[in-house]
C-alpha cells in the first residue's frame, strides 16, 4: 500500500521510506524551497507534492507517516480523523502529548471522541537527544489504525460524538450525561463503574455502552417509544 509522509523536512525519514518502498512514496512539503530540494535528491523515487498536511487529501487507500510539527499536532490529528482513505498513521509528537493521545492515564475528548472507529496506542518515546536541532521535550510515537469494523455505525457519529462533548463538560460523568442518558447512575453501576467516575476514565467499551443507553433518547430511535409513520 502507498505511503503519504507528512511534512518530510529535509528527509531524513523519507530515506527509509523510499528504500522500503521506491516509487510508492509521496511526500508533501509547505516549504517551496525543500520542495525543489527534495525533487531533486529523491527524483523518481518518491513523488513530491508541494501542499499544506493540514489541508491535503487522498482518496486511494495508504498509510500516513509524519514528524508532527509541535504546533499543530491537534489540527493535524482531527484533519486525518475525518478522512476515510487511510488504514494506518504513525505520527511523532510530543512524549505527553502522544500518550495523552493514547489515554494512557486517562483518554481526552478527542480521542473518546473517535474510539469507535479508530484505534490509539503508544508506539514507543524518542529522546529529545535523536533530533536536530535538540528539542527541550521527547517525542513519543503515536499510531493510529483504523477499525476493521468500528463499534458504532458512521451514521451515528453526529450523535455519539455530541454525547462525549456533552460527557466532558462536567467533572463528573453521571451529571453531566443525565439529559441524554436514562438512569446514568444505574447504567454506571451495571458498568462496575462509581458514581464519581469522570468522562476521562471510560475505556473504548464503555464510551459505546453509554452510547447504546442514550439510544431510547436520540430522535427517532426505534427505542424512544414515539410513533412512526
Amino acid at each position: 500500500m502507498p505511503v503519504v509522509e507528512l511534512g518530510p523536512g529535509d528527509g531524513v525519514i523519507t530515506d527509509r521510506l523510499v528504500a522500503d518502498r521506491p516509487k510508492n512514496v509521496t511526500v508533501v512539503e509547505i516549504d517551496p524551497r525543500r520542495v525543489e530540494r527534495l525533487r531533486g535528491r529523491f527524483r523518481n523515487r518518491a513523488h513530491v507534492v508541494r501542499g499544506d498536511m493540514l489541508s491535503y487529501r487522498l482518496d486511494a487507500p495508504h498509510h500516513v507517516v509524519s514528524n508532527v510539527p509541535f504546533g499543530i499536532t491537534s489540527p493535524l490529528v482531527r484533519h486525518l480523523l475525518g478522512q476515510r482513505a487511510w488504514r494506518t498513521a504513525v505520527l511523532l509528537l510530543q512524549w505527553e502529548v502522544a500518550r495523552k493521545r493514547a489515554a494512557v492515564g486517562g483518554t481526552t475528548l478527542l480521542t473518546a471522541s473517535w474510539w469507535p472507529w479508530y484505534e490509539f496506542a503508544l508506539g514507543g518515546r524518542v529522546p529529545s537527544a535523536a533530533f536536530r536541532p535538540r528539542p527541550s521535550v521527547d517525542g513519543g510515537i503515536l499510531l493510529l489504525t483504523r477499525r476493521a469494523t468500528a463499534l458504532v455505525p458512521s451514521r451515528e457519529r453526529a450523535a455519539y460524538q455530541r454525547l462525549v462533548t456533552a460527557a466532558f463538560r462536567g467533572d463528573r460523568l453521571v451529571p453531566a450525561v443525565r439529559d441524554a442518558v436514562p438512569a446514568p447512575r444505574r447504567w454506571a453501576a451495571n458498568e462496575g463503574l462509581p458514581d464519581t467516575v469522570r468522562a476521562r476514565d471510560l475505556t473504548a467499551e464503555h464510551w459505546v455502552s453509554l452510547h447504546r443507553a442514550a439510544a431510547p433518547q436520540r430522535p427517532g430511535s426505534r427505542r424512544s417509544g414515539r410513533s412512526r409513520r
